[in-house]
């Protein structure tokens, strides 16, 4: 028996994935680290973030 694989289900591959050291960061990109799904006042929340902490608000959520 075969079972289908949800795309959803499965890990993002490491090369997609990168903080603000190496590329900019922006608010969608935040949330997403935070592991929930952008909505406009999550993004606006981020963009405040990014705002305050620069690229080091991504540092905060990621180890």
């Amino acid at each position: 028996m075969s079972e289908s694989i949800d795309s959803r289900s499965m890990p993002t591959p490491d090369h997609l994935l990168h903080t603000g050291s190496e590329h900019p960061v922006d608010p969608e990109d935040l949330v997403m680290a935070s592991g929930r799904t952008p909505t406009p006042a999550l993004i606006e929340k981020a963009r405040q973030d990014l705002q305050k902490y620069g690229a080091v608000a991504v540092e905060r959520l990621l180890p």
